[in-house]
């Protein structure tokens, strides 16, 4: 197995981890009403934070992925990163924009605000599957 293999998988059970860490911890943050700046405020962040981390470690894997040939999961994770862009790309700016209605004390806002929190959610719970998917993928080729 070459090292370029080995840090692409590495990278991918980070991405795992770092996948699943803020599944887990995005489900608790529904328990918040979302009506106020501090709560609002604190899971636009959780949701950055995340895509932020997942754009650099899929990128990483991708890059080791291609290194070592593998172009079919070189390819899933640099769609996993471009998702992750394209997702902090319309996720972030809704819920800047519906944090501002919820400062004007806009009670639609809140509910809008809980329907994106949950899709992105959902989004990455589809993207934990990608990841599972792409460590057995991984694992059976190579047996």
């Amino acid at each position: 197995m070459s090292a370029a293999l080995i840090v692409a998988l590495v990278l991918s059970v980070i991405l795992l981890v770092i996948t699943a860490y803020f599944f887990m911890g995005s489900l608790p943050l529904l328990i918040l009403k979302h009506d106020t700046p501090l709560d609002s405020r604190f899971v636009r962040g959780f949701f950055n934070t995340y895509y932020l981390a997942v754009m650099a470690t899929a990128g990483m894997a991708a890059l080791s992925y291609a290194f070592a040939g593998r172009w079919i999961f070189a390819a899933g994770a640099v769609t996993l990163a471009l998702l992750a862009i394209v997702l902090r790309g319309t996720i972030i700016p809704k819920m800047d924009l519906l944090r501002s209605q919820i400062l004007a004390s806009e009670t639609h806002a809140i509910a809008v605000f809980r329907r994106v929190h949950v899709t992105a959610i959902l989004a990455n719970l589809a993207q934990l599957v990608a990841i599972v998917w792409i460590l057995i993928a991984v694992s059976v080729q190579m047996k």
